[in-house]
């Protein structure tokens, strides 16, 4: 769940500015579990079950580059579940479950695997193997877990940071955070190519993001000395300023849910991910709650907690 600063990871931006986001892991999962097969095919089931007879007949293209690059042949099963739909809602799930699949492989592979590793083969294999025009942080988040400044630099290094405050302080952002499912997909793709191609060519686009970049600095102090109050101005103001980058990243039916959500008190929000769907966030006061709830109507509210812990290996049979 990112709060403020996405899109500054995108290499378009932070190869010329340096990019930063606060964001944090949640506990909804991706469940990856991995056999050895009796026979020297490949079968991959996930929304749909595939059998192959070598790797470079997996049609899943994730699973297809992440056994290229471990150098896993054949004669395994694949299998994942996800708490969540699989594309289109914000929550980085196809990131979560790429970093997911890679840990189960090198376990299976008998090799041991850190969060860092995980998350950089994880942006490998999507950004430069699957040509996704996508950025890094949820890579990072669902590697690492926790709540975290993240630092995307110009030499492509990521500097993630754990933001070390009191307990009350995320206490309150546990509490005053509520997310809503739109029931509304889309392809983070597209959106996220626009975005690129406008960030790289106006000047203006480029000032937006530096103020995004900014506010990411902002909330990180805010929280290092337990000021969590001004978490709602701030994640408004950049859901002000990421709407303005392309059209395409809000539509009328989200402003209205969103206009709607603060005229019943919530002090700020966003809709998670690269935009026109998936799942919205609102910070307000617990008592307010139920009327932002009423105020949204038929919105699906998800509840979640957030998660210290990133990916990691549960269960292993020799």
């Amino acid at each position: 769940m990112s709060f403020v600063g996405g899109g500054s990871d995108l290499p378009v931006f932070y190869r010329r500015f340096g990019g930063a986001v606060v964001s944090t892991a949640i506990n909804q999962f991706v469940y990856v579990t991995i056999n050895k097969k009796f026979d020297d095919r490949i079968r991959v089931s996930y929304s749909r079950t595939e059998e192959a007879r070598s790797v470079a007949r997996i049609k899943h293209p994730l699973v297809r580059e992440a056994m290229n690059l471990l150098g896993i042949k054949g004669g395994i099963e694949i299998t994942s579940i996800a708490d969540i739909p699989a594309r289109g809602t914000g929550l980085g799930s196809s990131s979560s479950f790429t970093v997911g699949l890679l840990h189960a492989l090198h376990a299976y592979a008998e090799r041991h695997a850190g969060a860092e590793q995980l998350a950089r083969e994880a942006s490998e294999i999507e950004i430069q193997q699957c040509r996704e025009p996508i950025g890094k942080q949820d890579q990072y988040a669902a590697a690492f877990g926790g709540l975290n400044f993240i630092q995307f630099n110009p030499d492509d290094s990521v500097l993630l940071e754990p933001i070390i405050c009191k307990r009350q302080t995320t206490d309150q952002l546990q509490s005053h955070t509520l997310i809503f499912y739109t029931g509304i997909t889309r392809s983070a793709s597209s959106i996220l190519q626009h975005q690129q191609t406008a960030v790289a060519s106006e000047k203006k686009k480029q000032k937006v993001m530096q103020q995004m970049v900014e506010l990411a600095h902002r909330l990180r102090r805010d929280l290092q000395q337990n000021r969590p109050d001004a978490f709602g101005e701030i994640v408004h103001e950049g859901w002000l300023l990421k709407k303005s980058l392309t059209p395409g990243i809000s539509s009328d039916i989200i402003d209205d849910w969103y206009a709607r959500a603060r005229k019943a008190g919530a002090l700020g929000g966003k809709l998670l991910g690269a935009g026109a769907g998936g799942f919205l966030m609102f910070y307000a006061p617990p008592d307010r709650h139920d009327a932002i709830s009423k105020a949204l109507g038929g919105l699906r509210r998800m509840d979640f907690r957030f998660e210290q812990q990133g990916s990691r290996i549960i269960f292993v049979h020799k």
